[in-house]
This record gives structure tokens, C-alpha cells and sequence, in this order.
């Protein structure tokens, strides 16, 4: 399941957030560069990911899967980093979940082995990539949802063309959601569909994606409800391997997931494989998900025994550009660096360079209020202590879409020292 791919990889020269380094410089050469972000020698504004956070998160999640006795597929498209997807295979997940057959090519070919792409394959273009994939590699192990008889329909014709055989997993939704069957007639229009293409389509398990509702209470009635179907399916044989998947969990509900799923009996020889799919873990973040982190730790019991909950390793730096005017600073940092959909970055710390001093705590009342594509306005108080030329870091809500806005983030130690790099693929 492992790959040399990403070692060989050669950093981006000319991409942001780097150092000065000769063309040819390798992601894993990185780390003897003597980089150091607080000395300047790195070119802001730059996106960094804090190393002994990430080694937490992927220590936390790996317990917290192992006593639920559930598998983890991440959902790769938070980072589409081969390097980090190594980092989470190693530390127990059993494969990465993708969202399209770009990204499942980009990450067989970084030498993911299974991947759960948690979304239909439509058009001959994309069945064409999946198809590739799967002759050139018998070991690759790839499954895709479906939710509907036309798309069951073509995918049974394209890949008995191919004279070969797809996985499949039956979609659940929630009405007035996204995707996913919402009525017995679907299902069962879905499944006839399935089995007038028994040489080319095997149908492996159930998905469903909770994260479309935000009540708990309607999360666990659909989770059940699915759960249920699954059962039915199963007594009824539908399934064509004794291990069924059942795979649902974004971010902010895999502990309800886990709870719901795990430990769950199937009929006769079947027996439940039970992966969970949440992305953003690695890196967490100081909004969206860890307001999720708060309600887990505070409502479920595995993750309270497990006690030190995730932790924000994701952090942009950026320089004080100008102070215009009493009360603002305009920072180079923007819509091109960081995520704005789930809020705006919050200044974390504050560093002045040559000052001798250790970076710190920025003032609560550092606000960025507004952001362009380049710049970023912050509010300040009239007499701030703020220069042109300081170094500003900032936390951010949502990883995904800060993640796409880089081709390559650096590793650093707890001094800022630079250990690594990690490329995108996006």
C-alpha cells in the first residue's frame, strides 16, 4: 500500500511559500535546507503544518477507530497530499476515500492501493480513468456509489465492455439532501438495474453521507434507518462478498457513526465492515470542526476516556504589508491563501523578526474583517503595536479549502525549524 512516488517528487520552484532552492530539490530533500520560518528564510506568505500536531491527530485517530473496531478511509480531497495519505495508511487506515476519478488516478498512481470513491461515476471519460486503473494494477481495489438505475445502467455496459468487473455501493440519502436513494422504489429500481449486469457490477456494501443534516437526532434516525436496509439486503443476499461495507462519516459526525455502526450483526456468513471517512482530522481547525471536537468530547464516551482531544496543526503565516491609517492593517494574505467559506482566518500569533523574542499570543482584538484576492483587512485598536515588516499567524476554519490553494506546504518542528514538505495534487 506504500509508494516511493512521493519521495522522488521535486518541490515547485516556482510556487509560493518556499525558500531560495536550486530547481531539482526534492519534498523529501527538504528537511536539510536549515529552513526556519521565524529567520525569514522562507518567502511569506506560506502554509505550514505543525508537525508534532499532525503525529497527535493521526495517534488519536487511530485509538479512537480501534476501540469503536472500525476501519478509517480519510477523505483524501481535504489535502490530495500523497505524502500525508502515506502518513495515514501507516498509522492504520485501512484506505483513502476520494471524490472523482481525477483525484482516485492521482492517488493510485502515489500508490494508494483501495479507495472508496464516495461519489457516482458518471460519463466514459471518468469510467475510462477507473477502468485503466483496475487493469494495470489486479491489486487495486476501487468502489464507487450508486443511487440510481441509469447510472447502474451504464456503468454494467461500460464495464462488461471492458469485460471488467466493478464494486458498487448503494447510496442512502436524506430528503432534500444531497445524493442517495430516498424511497423503497428507488432502491429497488436501483437494484434491478444491478442485477441485470451480474458480470460487470458487484454490489459490495452501503453508503451513506450524514453530513447534509445538522440535528442529531435526524442524523441517528437516518444512520439507523440505513442500517437497517443494510441488514434487509443482506438476509435477502444482495451482496456478493461475506464482508459488507457500510461506510458514512464526514468530520463533524464520525463519533455518532461509530457509535451507531460498530458492533452491528449481519445475517447468516455476512459479516459488517464498518469504514468511516473523515477528512479534516489531520489538521483540524479553529472553526467549524473544532466546534464538532467540542460536542464529541463533551457527549461521547470513547472519545472523553481518550481525553487531549485534535488540534489545529494547520497555520498560515503572513507579513504586515502596510498600516494605512489608525485602526487597520492590510495583510498580504487572501482569498488566493486561505479558506473564507466558514469564516476568515484568526490572527494567532504575532512575531517581529530580529526582535530576539518568541512568537506571541496575537490581541483578541486583531480582527480580519474582510479579505481581496492578495490582501486581508484587519482591524486593530489605534495604538496596536504593529509594524510593517511583523509576522502574523493565522489559524483558519475549513482545511479543504485552504489545502487547494497550495502546491506545497512545509513541515515544521514546535521551533519552526523546517522538517519537510508535502506536496498537492488538486
Amino acid at each position: 500500500m506504500h509508494s516511493n512516488h512521493v519521495k522522488k517528487s521535486k518541490l515547485d520552484t516556482l510556487g509560493k511559500g518556499l525558500g531560495d532552492l536550486a530547481a531539482g530539490c526534492t519534498f523529501a530533500e527538504c528537511g536539510n535546507l536549515a529552513w526556519n520560518i521565524l529567520n525569514e528564510d522562507v518567502s511569506l506568505p506560506v502554509a505550514i503544518l505543525r508537525q508534532s500536531r499532525i503525529q497527535h491527530n493521526l495517534d488519536w485517530m487511530a485509538q479512537f477507530i480501534k476501540r469503536y473496531g472500525v476501519e478509517l478511509a480519510p477523505h483524501g480531497k481535504t489535502t490530495m497530499s500523497p505524502e500525508l495519505f502515506q502518513m495515514q495508511l501507516s498509522h492504520g487506515a485501512w484506505g483513502i476515500t476520494l471524490a472523482t476519478a481525477s483525484q482516485t488516478q492521482a492517488a493510485a498512481v502515489h500508490g494508494v492501493r483501495r479507495i472508496i470513491m464516495a461519489n457516482q461515476l458518471i460519463g466514459k471519460g471518468n469510467m475510462a480513468i477507473i477502468a485503466r486503473l483496475q487493469k494495470s494494477d489486479p491489486d487495486f481495489y476501487f468502489c464507487c456509489i450508486v443511487d440510481s438505475a441509469a447510472n447502474a445502467e451504464a456503468l454494467g455496459q461500460y464495464f462488461s465492455s471492458c469485460g471488467q468487473k466493478l464494486n458498487i455501493l448503494l447510496e442512502y440519502g436524506a430528503e432534500g439532501g444531497r445524493t442517495g436513494i430516498r424511497n423503497l422504489m428507488q432502491e429497488q429500481a436501483v437494484l434491478a438495474a444491478v442485477t441485470r449486469w451480474p458480470q460487470s457490477l458487484s454490489l459490495v456494501g452501503v453508503e451513506l453521507y450524514e453530513g447534509v443534516l445538522q440535528k442529531e437526532d435526524e442524523i441517528r434516525t437516518l444512520l439507523r434507518h440505513v442500517l437497517a436496509r443494510t441488514q434487509a439486503l443482506a438476509l435477502e443476499n444482495k451482496f456478493t462478498a461475506p464482508n459488507v461495507i457500510l461506510s458514512g462519516a464526514g468530520s463533524t459526525w464520525f463519533d455518532v457513526v461509530a457509535e451507531e455502526f460498530s458492533g452491528q450483526p449481519l445475517s447468516g456468513a455476512h459479516t459488517l465492515q464498518v469504514i468511516l471517512r473523515p477528512g479534516c482530522y489531520l489538521t483540524h481547525d479553529v472553526g467549524v470542526y473544532q466546534n464538532a471536537e467540542k460536542r464529541i468530547q463533551a457527549s461521547n464516551p470513547v472519545a472523553r476516556e481518550m481525553g487531549r482531544s485534535l488540534l489545529p496543526a494547520l497555520q498560515l503565516w503572513a507579513y504586515v504589508q502596510s498600516v494605512p491609517e489608525p485602526g487597520r492593517a492590510i495583510i498580504a494574505l487572501g482569498k488566493r491563501d486561505a479558506a473564507f467559506d466558514a469564516g476568515l482566518p484568526i490572527t494567532a500569533l504575532h512575531y517581529r523578526p530580529g526582535s530576539g523574542q518568541t512568537p506571541q499570543p496575537a490581541a483578541s482584538d486583531w480582527k480580519i474583517t474582510a479579505m481581496m484576492d492578495q490582501h486581508a483587512f484587519m482591524s486593530i485598536p489605534n495604538q496596536a503595536d504593529i509594524q510593517v515588516g511583523d509576522m502574523l499567524a493565522f489559524d483558519i476554519s475549513h482545511p479543504c479549502l485552504t489545502f487547494d490553494k497550495w502546491r506545497q506546504l512545509l513541515l515544521v518542528d514546535d521551533h519552526y525549524q523546517v522538517t519537510g514538505a508535502v506536496q498537492t495534487l488538486f
